[in-house]
């Protein structure tokens, strides 16, 4: 009865020394791979682009050109290191928000707003893609 025990009690301890080892290492390769992943947010998606700020913002400006989304209006915030482009496209309310993280990432969220509470992400996560491939 009691190996019966101990030899429980030492699978136990191997299983969750091995699951706290395995949870290590995907924080540490989720942190490796980050820049460049899109994560959904409430209101749209957001993501690190590995750019400075005001070439991001040059790129989401040439982005909402090209993707007919008219800016009606921009505004920098913290000395430059927070920015935000707004614009309409047909019945959505577009918003790119950048800040600054580092002098060599910017983390970029685009959200876009049909109404008081409805947003459409997955217009966002084209907008966003777009900005991606034109910062690498």
């Amino acid at each position: 009865m009691r190996g019966k025990f101990w030899r429980q009690a030492t699978l136990a301890v191997a299983l969750g020394s091995a699951a706290v080892g395995a949870a290590g290492c995907v924080a540490a390769a989720a942190g490796v791979g980050a820049a460049g992943a899109v994560y959904a947010t409430t209101r749209g998606v957001e993501s690190v682009v590995t750019s400075p700020i005001d070439r991001v913002v040059a790129n989401s400006e040439s982005v909402m050109k090209s993707m007919g989304i008219v800016q009606d209006a921009s505004s920098s915030d913290n000395g430059g290191a927070k920015r935000e482009l707004k614009g309409k496209h047909g019945d959505l309310d577009v918003t790119i928000d950048m800040e600054q993280q580092d002098t060599a990432t910017t983390k970029v969220e685009v959200y876009a707003r049909k109404n008081l509470a409805e947003w459409d992400k997955d217009y966002a996560r084209g907008v966003l893609d777009r900005i991606l491939k034109a910062s690498k």
